[in-house]
């Protein structure tokens, strides 16, 4: 192979081809041991506003991770966008040069199972659509949504995107992963305002493996509704409520405190669980969470992560009871466990939830087995959505304070609540959970029911 030669098709990454420059570049330097991660992704997306063209954007991303152990053992590691022979050749330079300031205390490894059987094979492919295409679609989409309703006057926030995207992972020890899936999505987040009132806004999101297959008209229809039923809003005392969780919600809220189940943030002390919560009872005994980056519904789903590991569905609260943590190589050789396939690959390995389920034992009973967000007569907030996310939480101490939109219901009539902050613990949301419904209900974030809690302050705002 000639060194001057390059990868011909940028779009697409060949670990065979990788590997062998690699190989041959590491041979020169005396490098006995690397990794490397990498992906490639080519978008198209669009936006609109009043039926012309906002943004039209097309665009192909490369990223490269790559990890060489020097003799010492110590770990240099670099990142390029660069996939020509002479870019690859500069990052395993630049990294042999990184791993002199390599920490030879704490060297990652390669993962254990990083060439064992995938579980699962869910590369997949779509037929590819032109951006004019795209452009048709939203601007019909805008022009639907706008005529649903005679107060909804805009739609402010839009776009529709399809995207193809591959990741690979290889190492010096034979490890040679590679899938590539495609990916649509949709959102509408639109305006209405009524004489006298305060201009109300929602919005929704739908994904797709094919964008043929997206569901634009649910997304329009969702919007609209969701939207329709804000017009009418009168504020609300602050109290503590009964609450009904709306499944993007409850997943909302578990996500913003999935540093409970991460392992790495466990380690950092930044998580509200220690080394030894593993067994412990932390939420009601009905409350069954789960990470399941396999399961169907998950349009982005991987069968491996950024180590090369395989995806795996992993149960995190059972009954009531911590279970089991979310690891990578590291994380998983400290605690003397296998890794879970939920690591990313950089500087500092980075550990995160790919698809959260949530789910109702059914060997317990809940506390309050007559609510039914559909039928009944008690008075209960029910939310929709949570904001402020990055700034309302303390993932370590467990407290958030979170603006929402929501209704509070009262003999099944659903008011707008003009706006409020919802704030409480959440460890004392899972154990205050009074009713887990049976209909598990798929969202772009997991799968959940309704959740109800009770005893949950919330503060109106004038």
């Amino acid at each position: 192979m000639k060194n001057n030669s390059s990868i011909e098709n940028i779009g697409e990454l060949n670990p065979a081809l990788l590997i062998e420059l690699l190989t041959i570049y590491s041979q020169e330097s005396n490098i006995l041991k690397w990794d490397m991660g990498a992906s490639s992704s080519q978008d198209i997306s669009v936006q609109v506003q009043n039926g012309n063209a906002k943004q039209l954007k097309g665009s192909q991303r490369n990223n490269i991770t790559l990890r060489v152990w020097n003799s010492k053992n110590k770990v240099g590691i670099t990142s390029t966008s660069d996939l020509t022979n002479l870019g690859i050749k500069k990052a395993v330079k630049g990294a042999l040069e990184a791993s002199e300031f390599g920490n030879e205390n704490e060297s990652p490894e390669f993962s254990t199972l990083a060439k064992d059987p995938l579980s699962k094979s869910i590369s997949m492919d779509s037929k590819s659509h032109d951006i004019d295409y795209l452009l048709n679609i939203l601007k019909d989409a805008e022009r639907k949504l706008i005529d649903s309703h005679e107060s909804i006057d805009s739609v402010p926030y839009n776009g529709l995107s399809e995207s193809s995207m591959e990741r690979l992972y290889i190492n010096s020890d034979g490890a040679n992963r590679y899938m590539k899936l495609a990916q649509s999505s949709i959102y509408l987040y639109a305006k209405a305002e009524e004489e006298n009132k305060k201009p109300r806004s929602a919005g929704s999101i739908r994904l797709s493996n094919d964008l043929d297959k997206l569901d634009i008209n649910s997304c329009i229809n969702e919007t609209s509704s969701k939207l329709i039923s804000h017009l009418k809003y009168q504020p609300i005392k602050t109290n503590k409520y009964l609450v009904c969780f709306k499944p993007d919600a409850f997943l909302q809220l578990i996500a913003a405190f999935s540093s409970m189940f991460n392992a790495r943030s466990i380690i950092d002390g930044l998580s509200l669980m220690n080394e030894n919560s593993i067994g412990k009872k932390i939420a009601v005994s009905n409350l069954n969470i789960s990470d399941e980056g396999l399961h169907p519904r998950n349009v982005g789903a991987f069968n491996f992560d950024g180590e090369g590991t395989p995806t795996q569905n992993i149960e995190l609260i059972k009954s009531g009871v911590l279970t089991n943590l979310l690891h990578s190589e590291a994380t998983a050789r400290k605690f003397g466990v296998k890794p879970t396939g939920h690591a990313g690959l950089g500087a500092k390995v980075s550990v995160s939830p790919d698809w959260l389920v949530v789910s109702k034992n059914n060997d317990f009973e809940d506390k309050e087995s007559d609510l039914n967000v559909s039928s009944t007569d008690k008075e209960f907030i029910l939310i929709d959505e949570l904001s402020a996310l990055h700034s309302g939480v303390k993932a370590s101490q467990g407290s958030f304070s979170l603006p929402f939109d929501g209704w509070i219901v009262n003999n099944g009539k659903k008011i707008s609540i003009e706006a409020a902050t919802i704030a409480g613990d959440i460890l004392k949301v899972f154990n205050n959970i009074v009713k887990i419904e049976a209909e598990q209900i798929a969202t772009h974030q997991g799968i959940s029911p309704h959740v109800w809690v009770d005893e949950i302050s919330i503060t109106g705002e004038a």
